[in-house]
């Protein structure tokens, strides 16, 4: 797509470092493109793209070159996060604030960022409850879009990308799993209030096999944990049926009762 096919949301976006860091005020760099291009947003709120980020908006945006609004931040060398990977807890919270999935790691794991991947969004130092996590600078001496290159911010862009699209996905699954859950729960409602006397009866009866077949086998653990550690006076496997036996003829009384009074 040629740039004068493209929105200015477009054009805009396409001048920003792409580093997904909110200092604009905004969630990512696309949703700020999109404020300055209708108005919304200054065209110097990016403190990762610098004076000549500003400079190259400016020129798009046919306007004059103007200050860093310091109220977003200010122009300073890109860092890079490092994990102190010996105080490090693995409460996975930086990996989920990155925005461009450039750190690795595993619940109750180590995690370790990619130097590479990186973009220097200062996301993952808030929440980490061990303040572990510390910005180095990597390109001293080298501000803005001199510490960054086109190359460098297309492939931050696509990583974002990727990362919000996998995150939409995970929801969307999410959401069916439950809804698919809840959608069994509501028919198996509905399936047993449409049961007739009978058929109730029959389903009570079912369940207490089970529960007397579960209970059967409880005390029979029991009695084989007790005889092993030579305990006396346990249950015998006669007295354990009689038992059993005594629980789901009183049940099924009970279901009778129930039958005849329907």
């Amino acid at each position: 797509m040629s740039s004068n096919a493209k929105s200015l949301a477009d054009q805009i976006e396409d001048l920003l470092p792409q580093t997904q860091c909110t200092k604009c005020g905004y969630p990512a760099c696309r949703p700020y493109a999109e404020a300055v291009a209708s108005g919304a947003a200054g065209y110097n709120q990016c403190p990762p793209g610098g004076a000549e980020g500003i400079a190259r908006l400016a020129r798009l945006l046919g306007k004059l070159v103007i200050p860093l609004n310091p109220v977003n931040g200010v122009e300073r060398p890109r860092p890079v996060a490092v994990i102190d990977e010996s105080l490090c807890i693995g409460c996975t919270l930086c990996i989920q604030a990155c925005p461009v999935d450039a750190i690795i790691g595993a619940a109750k794991q180590m995690h370790t960022v990619v130097p590479d991947l990186c973009t220097g969004c200062d996301l993952c130092v808030a929440p980490c409850p061990v303040d572990c996590i510390a910005m180095v600078d990597v390109t001293p001496g080298k501000t803005g879009w001199d510490a960054w290159s086109q190359a460098q911010a297309d492939a931050a862009r696509a990583r974002h990308n990727a990362h919000v699209f996998r995150l939409r996905r995970d929801k969307e699954e999410n959401d069916a799993r439950l809804a698919a859950k809840a959608a069994a729960k509501l028919k198996a409602v509905e399936a047993e209030s449409t049961l007739t006397p009978d058929e109730k009866a029959a389903q009570e009866r079912k369940k207490a096999i089970i529960q007397a077949a579960m209970e059967r086998a409880r005390q029979k653990k029991e009695q084989m944990a007790a005889q092993a550690a030579g305990a006396t006076g346990t249950i015998g496997v006669s007295d354990v049926s009689r038992s059993v036996k005594k629980q789901i003829e009183e049940i099924n009384v009970k279901l009778e009762d129930v039958k005849d009074n329907s």
